[in-house]
Parts: C-alpha cells; sequence; structure tokens
C-alpha cells in the first residue's frame, strides 16, 4: 500500500499492510526493479507471529548474514548448535554465513529481520 505516494524514489507505506504480500519481507530483490524497496543490497522484513508458528523448512546453506530483533513477544531462533530465546523488546541475535537456522513463536511475536545480501533460493513455499 502507497500510503503516501511514490515518485520512484520515495515509497511510504505500513508495515501491517504490506508485508503479508511477500511474507513479511518490506524490501529486497524480490521487488521490482525501479521500485524505492527494490534491493539486492539488503532484506528488512517485518514479522507478524502467532503463538506457535514455526519455520517450515529450517535454512541450510546459509549465505548471507542476518539480524533478528524482538520487537513483541518471544521468540526463539533456532541454530545448529543452540537456541537463542528473545524475551524482551530490543532483544536481538546475529548470525552470519553458513549458519542453519529455524525459528519459533513461543508467544505471539512481532520481529525486525535484517538480512544481506538480498539473493533468491531461501523461500519456502506457501502451505498447499
Amino acid at each position: 500500500m502507497d500510503v503516501g505516494g511514490s515518485d520512484g524514489a520515495i515509497y511510504v507505506g505500513k508495515a501491517d499492510l504490506d508485508a503479508p504480500g511477500e511474507q513479511g519481507w518490506l524490501l529486497g530483490h524480490f521487488r521490482p526493479p525501479g521500485d524505492p524497496r527494490h534491493s539486492t543490497d539488503v532484506e528488512i522484513k517485518w514479522g507478524r507471529h502467532p503463538k506457535g508458528d514455526r519455520r517450515a523448512k529450517w535454512v541450510t546453506g546459509e549465505q548471507r548474514t542476518a539480524l533478528l530483533i524482538l520487537i513483541s513477544g518471544r521468540f526463539h531462533v533456532e541454530l545448529p548448535d543452540r537456541t537463542v530465546i528473545l524475551t524482551e523488546p530490543g532483544d536481538y541475535v546475529v548470525w552470519g554465513k553458513g549458519v542453519d537456522h529455524s525459528w519459533l513463536a513461543e508467544q505471539e511475536s512481532v520481529v525486525l529481520t535484517v538480512r544481506w545480501p538480498s539473493v533468491a533460493g531461501y523461500k519456502v513455499p506457501p502451505p498447499e
């Protein structure tokens, strides 16, 4: 939703309205060229997760770096050798290239994720 107008260089939106169209991703390679939200450098996700929501499949062969920040709720980031539990707004975890991961929303949660670079090949198909 372009609530403030777009002149090709500026986009004003609402994360809760724009995010569902790309499984939460607001900015990245998947947005059309010419859209101010198109980037091959970085991806940004606004994730709203109901209690019990779990990533459908582990990310393996990761070639990006990621930062996940808890906005609200209680959220688990599952890594190969440990699970990080984010419990307070502002708690965050960073993992780098080569670190497989998954996640689980222990409570209804809102998280902001930043990944770089933005590359294709990691999207989980929607449930049938």
